[in-house]
């Protein structure tokens, strides 16, 4: 049964990025991959393609023959690609149903708030046997603004019910929060969407004359009480693999490496011992219900690294490379020496 995850969010929450370092992170730990590009406008691509939507249909041949603009034309391309799913359905069963498929999504929000095209083909998609997960990505500069924040807390509640998927909300490029300015509280309190009401003076500080209409769609959102969110630094490897961890458990997926590899610790081989005594990481009942594990698994420690002690985590990080840098330099001398020997 193939996995798979639709990544959506507004232009410039970093999609295409996040696409190419997904590559990245599953080629380095040899699980199969395909990056599908979606966004007919995307020119200029920074991941391995395997299936792009520009050999069926591009956002300027829609525009120029039609006369529609950017997002007319846009909304278009997917109604055009909906009505031939068939191409998809065909290039989508050539990639295995082992590779896991990783669909960039155009920057349209609307495509993921309120047009049925793109929820059509995830439903197509879904009846095929391809499981999926919705992972929604907005730019974590918005959080240091109280309207804002509310603002993408209301995109990521519709997403929500739009889609009717899986759904993993992100705040992209927490790495750079910093730079737009000092948060009005601690990390947990926009990543967890703890009680907004402590919002009420930000937002009447900020802007007065909506302040009340903030808190009004405040008190939907916590009705609702669906929205959370994780936190990504796609350049930073601990960020990457404990994102992978959520979308994999909200599709579960349970990756089995192949018989050659090396198994991780925690792995036990099958014996007469009762099961309780076996722990297996690559059981689906244990990953679904353990906790996610991992050095940016506590956003506490993404706050830390980041926000309160960035500089700090810096000067470390570069010396720990300093070191892998020695390490892997003494041993390629040492081969290199006993290479000679044997030649002598």
């Amino acid at each position: 049964m193939p996995f798979g995850e639709i990544v959506c969010g507004s232009p410039g929450s970093g999609k295409s990025t996040y696409c190419y370092g997904k590559y990245q992170l599953f080629t380095a730990l040899n699980r199969p991959v395909a990056v599908v590009n979606l966004d007919p406008a995307n020119d200029n691509i920074p991941y391995p393609c395997a299936v792009d939507i520009s050999s069926l249909i591009t956002l300027d041949d829609v525009m120029d023959e039609h006369g529609l603009g950017p997002n007319g034309g846009m909304l278009y391309c997917m109604e055009y690609l909906e009505a031939n799913y068939d191409w998809l359905e065909s290039r989508l069963k050539e990639l295995g149903n082992d590779t896991y498929l990783v669909f960039d999504i155009p920057g349209q929000v609307e495509l993921s708030t309120n047009h049925e095209s793109l929820k059509n083909i995830i439903a197509k998609m879904g009846k095929s046997g391809i499981r999926l997960a919705a992972v929604h990505l907005c730019d974590a500069h918005y959080i240091t603004d109280a309207s804002k924040y509310v603002s993408i807390l209301l995109l990521s509640l519709r997403a929500m019910l739009h889609l009717e998927l899986p759904h993993i909300n992100v705040l992209s490029k927490i790495d750079l929060v910093t730079q737009y300015g000092d948060l009005d509280f601690n990390l947990d309190f926009y990543t967890e969407v703890q009680d907004l009401s402590y919002l009420e003076n930000a937002l009447s500080r900020d802007n007065p004359r909506y302040a009340a209409l903030n808190m009004a769609i405040c008190s939907l959102i916590e009705d609702f009480g669906l929205v959370g969110f994780e936190t990504l630094a796609v350049e930073d490897k601990h960020s990457m693999l404990h994102l992978m961890r959520v979308v994999d458990r909200a599709t579960g997926c349970v990756f089995v490496p192949p018989a050659d590899a090396a198994a991780p610790p925690g792995v036990v081989p099958a014996s007469g011992a009762p099961a309780s005594s076996r722990p297996n990481e690559y059981g689906l009942f244990s990953s679904a219900i353990g906790p996610i594990q991992g050095t940016r698994s506590d956003v506490r420690d993404v706050q830390e690294r980041w926000i309160d002690a960035r500089e700090e985590w810096d000067a470390y990080e570069r010396a720990q490379w300093r070191k892998e840098g020695e390490m892997v330099r003494d041993e390629a001398a040492k081969k290199s020496k006993i290479r000679e020997r044997h030649t002598v």
